[in-house]
C-alpha cells in the first residue's frame, strides 16, 4: 500500500511540475507580447510572484475545499472558505510583492498595507483572478487524472472479480467432477472388475491434469482433447460393450481454450445418457478447427426429461465460464430432438 501511494505521489509532483512550468513558459511570452516596451526581467519576477499563489491557491482549492467540502455536499461551507480563501490569497500575494519581491528589482513607491486590504477592486483583476484561472486548468488536470485512473482501477477489479469467480467455479466443478469418476470406479469394484488397477490410472491422469493445467486460463486444445480421451476411456471400462463412441478430430489451426471446458461437456453426455439407461447408449464427439473459429459438438441419446437437463452444477458453471471468458464472443447451443441431446459450442481461437 505504501508503494502505491508513493507511486502515486511521485506521479502527482511529475504531472505538477510538467503543468507548471508550461503555463509559467505560456504567462511569460503572454506578457511580453502584451506589452509596448517589455522589461523581460521585471516581467519574469513578477511571473514568479504570481505563479507561486497560483500553485498555491490550486492545491488548496483542490485538495481542501473540492476534495473535503464540495465532495462532501459542503455547499455553504466551501462557498464561503472559497471567497475567504481567494480574498487571503490575493491580499498575501499583492504583500509578497509589494513588500517582499519589488524592492529586489525596482524602486516603485509602496502602497501602504490599509489600500492593499481595502482596495478589492485591484486585488480581483490583478491578484484573484489569476489564482482562479491557473487553478481552473489545474482542477481540470486533476479530473481528468482521477477519471482515468478510476477507470483503470475499475477495469482491474472487473479483472480481479472475474479471475476470482473463474476459481471459485473451477473449485465447484472440479469435486463435481471427481465424485462421478469415484462413483465408477466404485462400480466397478462392486462387480470385481479387473479394470480397477486401469481405471485407477486413468483417474491419476485426470487427476494430475485438474491440478497442474486446470488451474491455468488457457491450455491448448490438443490437451484438453487427450484428457477428454482419458475420461472416455475411464467411461468405457465401466459400460464396456453397451457403449458406442465415436470421435471425430479436424485440428487443423491449432488454439486455446479454458482448462476442463470440453471435459464437462462430455461428463455431461455421459451423465445424462448411459447412466439413465440400462440398453445400449451411443455418445458422439465431434471437433472441428478453423482459422478464426473452433466447434465443439456432443450428441448422445437420451432417455429422461428433458425438462431437467443441463440444469446440474456442471453446465451451469461451465456456462458462467463461457460468460467470463468469452463476453459476447461465443455460441452454445443445446437441442433435444428424438431422444438425442445435442450441444453445439462455437469459441473463437485464441
Amino acid at each position: 500500500m505504501n508503494k502505491i501511494s508513493n507511486v502515486k505521489l511521485k506521479r502527482g509532483i511529475s504531472y505538477q511540475t510538467g503543468l507548471w512550468i508550461a503555463l509559467f513558459v505560456f504567462g511569460i511570452f503572454r506578457n511580453y507580447g502584451e506589452l509596448e516596451q517589455p522589461n523581460f526581467s521585471e516581467i519574469f519576477y513578477y511571473d514568479v510572484c504570481h505563479w507561486i499563489f497560483q500553485i498555491i491557491g490550486a492545491n488548496w482549492i483542490y485538495f481542501v475545499l473540492i476534495r473535503r467540502f464540495f465532495e462532501a455536499k459542503k455547499y455553504v461551507s466551501f462557498t464561503l472558505y472559497f471567497i475567504a480563501g481567494m480574498y487571503i490569497l490575493g491580499v498575501l500575494n499583492r504583500l509578497f510583492i509589494v513588500y517582499i519581491a519589488e524592492p529586489l528589482f525596482a524602486n516603485y513607491p509602496q502602497n501602504n498595507i490599509s489600500n492593499i486590504l481595502t482596495d478589492v477592486r485591484y486585488l480581483l483583476f490583478h491578484y484573484i483572478l489569476p489564482i482562479i484561472s491557473g487553478s481552473f486548468i489545474f482542477i481540470s488536470m486533476m479530473f481528468i487524472l482521477r477519471y482515468r485512473d478510476e477507470k483503470q482501477n475499475a477495469l482491474q477489479l472487473q479483472k480481479e472479480k472475474s479471475e476470482l469467480e473463474l476459481k471459485a467455479l473451477k473449485a465447484q466443478l472440479n469435486p463435481h467432477f471427481l465424485f462421478n469418476t469415484l462413483n465408477n470406479i466404485y462400480s466397478l469394484s462392486i462387480t470385481g472388475s479387473r479394470a480397477i488397477s486401469q481405471s485407477i490410472s486413468q483417474l491419476s491422469d485426470i487427476l494430475d491434469y485438474i491440478l497442474y493445467h486446470g488451474q491455468r486460463e488457457m491450455v491448448p486444445i490438443t490437451e484438453e482433447l487427450k484428457i477428454v480421451k482419458d475420461y472416455i476411456s475411464l467411461e468405457m471400462l465401466r459400460y464396456d460393450k453397451r457403449l458406442k463412441l465415436t470421435m471425430e478430430e479436424k485440428i487443423e489451426t491449432p488454439g486455446m481454450i479454458p482448462p476442463l471446458l470440453y471435459l464437462s461437456f462430455v461428463e455431461n453426455a455421459f451423465k445424462h445418457g448411459a447412466e439413465k439407461t440400462s440398453g445400449n447408449v451411443t455418445v458422439s464427439i465431434s471437433i472441428e478447427t478453423y482459422a478464426n473459429t473452433v466447434i465443439f459438438m456432443v450428441e448422445n441419446q437420451f432417455f429422461g426429461e428433458y425438462e431437467n437437463v443441463g440444469t446440474g452444477i456442471g453446465l451451469e458453471n461451465t456456462r458462467k465460464q463461457l460468460d467470463l471468458y468469452y463476453p459476447n464472443q461465443y455460441s452454445l447451443e443445446i437441442s433435444h430432438l428424438n431422444n438425442w441431446f445435442t450441444i453445439k459450442l462455437m469459441t473463437p481461437i485464441k
